[in-house]
């Protein structure tokens, strides 16, 4: 994938709404913001006192999460394509599948990745506040794979953190195996050679290692191999190689952040591990320069067909394919967030959730370099 970069620019109007509480005033940011275009691109924002969200609804990517008081959006990138083309952008979704199609497959139109990022989605509740959080829902159909894949969106009313909850239904009168996998983006400016990637995952292995077993030799988080000389992959400056590594994880959450120092910005990333067992990086430079990291989470780590995952069935003792009945529905839950950081800020060694607040442990610190975010219960 050849990635290019684009900085979007919003104006729009936006209308507030400043309730009275008792005897206190309190000025709460409420934008009533449904679809719009931005880019000449069909879209929908929500928007908090803190942070501006915004979803390209051709292909239905995350395009935009930034801080209001920042500005900077680490989910700046996007594939090659017409301008007002359903494609990848940002924070896309990989659905019915992570990878190529089979050559058949391919023939009968099936795009790499799926389709859920080629098609158009269709707002079905235009962003609104409902207890206390902003919220909004969308769906797209893939016809190819028969499925249907429904997503509602909270924006948490004081903090820059929002919550996706997906529900895809097989539409088939089969069942059929298929799967889901998260796959978002950073690019320039956020992303340069200070960028820290940071995660909780295991055992991994290089996609370029051979089949029928990838995964020997194995490696450890955060190590890969090149060539049989082990790279750190926290951090990306000239080379890509090794490009792709998976990565299994091994406590109830999933999480992995991308903190850039020299913008004093950080992104990140909380998931189940029972829905989404497998971290999966994505490495890529263009002119000696990184351009594109991804931050995948989903329910595979083997970027092959269905013919090979079948074949396969497990890696590290850890599933690489779903089944879903048919008329079956499957939802799976994630939350991102951001967070200022200091220029002088070592990554993250450490993130604990108590189902209330989000705490993140800065490496080689002690607490009061925590950051901190109180959240709610984000997996219901």
């Amino acid at each position: 994938m050849n990635p290019e970069f684009q900085s979007d620019e919003v104006t729009q109007r936006q209308l507030w709404f400043r309730p009275l509480l008792g005897l206190a005033l309190l000025l709460t940011v409420t934008p009533i913001i449904a679809e719009t275009t931005i880019n000449g691109r069909h879209s929908l924002v929500l928007e908090n006192e803190s942070a501006r969200l915004i979803v390209d609804l051709a292909g239905g990517s995350i395009s935009d999460f930034h801080l209001n008081n920042h500005g900077l959006n680490p989910l700046q990138w996007e594939s090659k394509g017409g301008k007002t083309e359903a494609r990848p952008m940002g924070h896309f979704l990989c659905l019915d599948r992570w990878g190529a199609p089979s050559d058949e497959e391919r023939k009968n139109g099936m795009p790499f990745h799926g389709e859920a990022a080629r098609v158009d989605w269709q707002v079905l509740l235009e962003p609104r506040s409902n207890e206390n959080k902003f919220e909004a829902e969308m769906a797209a159909a893939l016809p190819l794979a028969g499925l249907k894949v429904k997503r509602r969106i909270e924006l948490l009313p004081h903090s820059p953190c929002f919550v996706v909850r997906e529900e895809v239904t097989n539409l088939n009168k089969l069942g059929r195996l298929y799967n889901m996998v998260q796959h978002p983006t950073i690019g320039p400016p956020f992303l340069d050679e200070s960028t820290l990637v940071d995660a909780n995952a295991g055992r991994g292995f290089m996609q370029s290692s051979p089949l029928p077993n990838p995964e020997e030799p194995a490696v450890r988080w955060p190590e890969a191999l090149k060539k049989g000389r082990p790279v750190d992959i926290r951090r990306l400056t000239d080379d890509h190689d090794p490009n792709v590594v998976s990565y299994t994880i091994n406590e109830d959450y999933g999480w992995a952040t991308a903190s850039s120092p020299n913008r004093g910005l950080l992104i990140g990333y909380i998931w189940r591990k029972s829905e989404y067992p497998w971290f999966n990086v994505w490495r890529h430079v263009e002119n000696g320069k990184p351009s594109a990291r991804g931050l995948e989470f989903g329910t595979t780590g083997l970027h092959q067909p269905f013919p090979i995952l079948v074949a396969k069935g497990r890696i590290f003792d850890t599933p690489i394919y779903e089944y879903l009945d048919a008329g079956a529905t499957a939802s799976k839950t994630y939350a991102c967030f951001l967070f200022r950081v200091p220029n002088d800020y070592k990554g993250v060694g450490r993130l604990s959730y108590d189902g209330q607040r989000l705490v993140l442990h800065e490496r080689e610190s002690g607490p009061d370099h925590d950051l901190r975010m109180d959240v709610g219960q984000l997996f219901r």
